[in-house]
């Protein structure tokens, strides 16, 4: 097989490359080593910043997104048993964000790609990447017993920080830059109304908590956690005591509880890998960066990369110009570190260290008491909330 573009992965980063090429008239193939269902089946946040929202519009794919899907002007901080809101919308001069899960955008690309009639292959074992230094890339794979190669002009990689895209890059070529945190986020989504309008914060003696949702039915809760915990030390009725313990007095005697229908316990970490060109290969996402769940700048930072990426590639074809491509890299990292700053910020701000006991409690508790009532401070964090400008 012979194409332009060769994706690796088919998670939204790589979907959505696939249909922004498409509309530009780029072939592209993308291939994914597990099935449409386990690509469906990976749950992940759901806040999408005005300029992800705009690239679904743009390929087509925004009408479900529009109608589910829930806007939001602001968010709660909660903090000293008070909530605060950060009021987004006002701050901002009228931006806001989305929620609209992770799941929901991956299937309505995922359709949109079928309905074309383009080229998905999934299951595709064994996957590695050749002479992308020069000017005819490979990509071979195993499927149904038999091996497969494409050849390309340009190889993206957007199969994730555990993907073959990364780990084929020579280890002196590539720069890692990598914060483990010292603890997990426990999350519960169950089919409960929300507790609030809008997602809440919360710093706690405790740990951190988070009250989030997927639409007006189904919820999305967080708790800070250990590493060495097990899902299956926690019970629903456990998990449930936890997050009230976290919350206010009106909120923990509002919230709606129900039995989980997904559990899972994730650890975070901030990681950037330097550069994210080489030759002829790009890597896009998680392949080249993950970020703290604080915030939500993942799937965001994934969008922004491939809107980048797109247009480089469309210009290298339409206008046989590599300015976009010589670029790519340091585009995105320029916007990548600020987004990590932000998230590494508000993980700190928001989470219970180990290290830094009573004193960095009370450290936390006065910068969020001069952030809740510093209208600069507040535009602040809004402005970084909503998602800085491409």
């Amino acid at each position: 097989m012979k194409v332009q573009v060769a994706i690796v992965g088919a998670g939204p980063s790589g979907l959505l490359l696939g249909a922004l090429l498409h509309k530009a008239g780029v072939d592209a193939v993308i291939l994914e080593a597990k099935t449409p269902e386990y690509v469906l089946g990976r749950i992940r946040a759901g806040v999408l910043e005005q300029v992800s929202v705009d690239l679904l519009d743009t390929v087509g794919v925004g009408e479900r997104m529009h109608r589910e899907g829930l806007v939001h002007g602001g968010f709660e901080l909660c903090f000293g048993g008070a909530r605060h809101r950060i009021d987004m919308k006002r701050l901002t001069g009228g931006k806001q964000v989305m929620v609209y899960g992770q799941t929901e955008v991956t299937r309505d690309l995922m359709d949109a790609r079928l309905a074309a009639g383009l080229t998905t292959i999934y299951e595709a074992a064994d996957v590695s990447l050749h002479d992308f230094d020069g000017p005819t890339p490979r990509v071979r794979y195993r499927k149904d017993g038999a091996t497969h190669e494409i050849e390309c002009d340009f190889i993206a990689g957007c199969d994730g920080f555990h993907g073959v895209s990364r780990a084929s890059v020579p280890a002196g070529a590539i720069r890692n830059f990598e914060r483990v945190y010292p603890f997990g986020w426990l999350g519960v989504l169950s089919d409960t109304p929300p507790l609030a309008h809008e997602l809440i914060y919360s710093n706690h003696e405790r740990g951190f908590a988070l009250c989030s949702m997927r639409s007006m039915t189904r919820s999305r809760h967080y708790v800070q956690c250990s590493l060495d915990d097990k899902v299956e030390q926690w019970s629903d009725d456990a998990f449930w005591d936890e997050l009230r313990r976290r919350l206010d007095p009106a909120a923990a005697e509002s919230l709606v509880t129900g039995p989980s229908i997904e559990k899972s316990i994730a650890p975070l970490r901030s990681f950037v890998a330097e550069p994210m060109r080489f030759g002829r290969l790009f890597l896009a996402g998680d392949a080249a960066h993950i970020v703290p769940p604080t915030g939500a700048k993942g799937l965001n930072l994934a969008a922004s990369d491939v809107s980048y990426l797109g247009s480089a590639i469309t210009e290298y074809y339409q206008e046989r110009s590599s300015a976009g491509i010589d670029g790519y890299s340091q585009r995105c990292l320029r916007r990548i570190w600020r987004a990590e700053r932000f998230s590494w910020w508000f993980t700190n701000l928001m989470h219970k260290f180990p290290e830094t006991g009573e004193f960095g409690q009370k450290m936390q508790a006065a910068e969020l008491d001069y952030l809740v009532n510093s209208v600069a401070a507040s535009t602040t964090m809004a402005e970084n909330y909503v998602g800085l400008p491409l």
